[in-house]
């Protein structure tokens, strides 16, 4: 009789102002001696479509000295080359299990897909907020048909979008408030072959909180993907942020967003510009669960 393989599994959840109110990400950690070997790219995708959670992570090994461990980003359908929850909640899980330690300056450095990120890591473990550096953003202007299918689909005046590349590519565009932001009904299907045929993983809209409670009201619409609506996604709040510095229009050294609510989750993300002009994300992250994955012998 063969024994199976457990792995050391956790779920996290990211951005939350109390738990299970942010986004949850599964962390798979494949670092014991020869764990890296038991997972193929397929048995990856396949637990992620198990997990079906926005995101799944696999821990590695990292494969260069400069970084502190490598990570792969699964959604329930494809890789990514870079994810903002993800990213935030897996180095949250890593540094609880000792597998790396920040700098004495906060810092940690990510292995992905989309090359080495600095991570910064603030405050004490209580009240631990971490924010990762984003990959460089490239940005595209949509074409007058794309922007009247967008604004068509979400069924309200739009500013000119723009797809921004931040790793996943996001479809942006400005409501004229929060408030509009949180009324949307947006056509799901629309913005689902919108998406396939912008090469975007989903649309991420914003508008100024005129509630005073957040810099910015922010959705983010996955369908393509198989999820509805991302709860609290950083990502797209930083190809937002992208979005608004190209335009002059990044609210000072830095802003908090508001997410999740019209999914009955609610989540703070903090987006800020360094000195060099590149964009940060993050915020905070508590583990709610703490397991293993059982799989099958080989």
């Amino acid at each position: 009789m063969t024994t199976p393989i457990r792995l050391p599994f956790v779920q996290v959840d990211v951005f939350g102002l109390g738990s299970f109110l942010g986004n949850p990400v599964a962390v798979v950690f494949l670092t014991a001696a020869d764990a890296a070997d038991l997972l193929d790219t397929k048995g990856m995708q396949r637990i992620a479509r198990w997990t079906n959670l926005s995101e799944t992570t696999f821990v590695l090994p990292a494969s260069t000295p400069e970084a502190s461990y490598r990570l792969r980003i699964f959604t329930p359908r494809q890789e990514l080359p870079f994810a903002g929850h993800p990213s935030v909640g897996t180095a949250h899980a890593v540094i609880e299990a000792g597998l790396a330690k920040p700098d004495p300056q906060g810092r940690l450095i990510q292995e992905c897909a989309a090359g080495l990120l600095p991570l910064r890591v603030e405050s004490e473990p209580a009240a631990r907020q971490i924010l990762v550096r984003l990959p460089e953003p490239r940005e595209t202007a949509l074409s007058a048909t794309a922007q009247h299918r967008l604004q068509t689909a979400l069924g309200v005046d739009i500013t000119p979008a723009a797809a921004v590349d931040v790793g996943p590519v996001w479809v942006v565009a400005g409501l004229d408030s929060g408030r509009a932001v949180r009324a949307l009904q947006p056509d799901l299907d629309a913005l689902a072959a919108l998406s396939v045929e912008l090469g975007a993983v989903g649309m991420s809209v914003f508008g100024f909180d005129e509630s005073g409670e957040a810099g910015l009201v922010v959705r983010s619409f996955v369908p393509a993907d198989g999820i509805p609506e991302d709860p609290v996604c950083g990502s797209g709040n930083g190809a937002i942020g992208a979005y608004l510095q190209a335009r002059g229009q990044f609210p000072g050294a830095a802003y908090t967003a508001s997410q999740g609510r019209e999914c009955g989750r609610d989540g703070r993300v903090r987006v800020e510009l360094d000195p060099e002009g590149r964009v940060w994300i993050g915020g905070g992250a508590r583990t709610l669960v703490q397991g293993q994955l059982t799989l099958d012998a080989a």
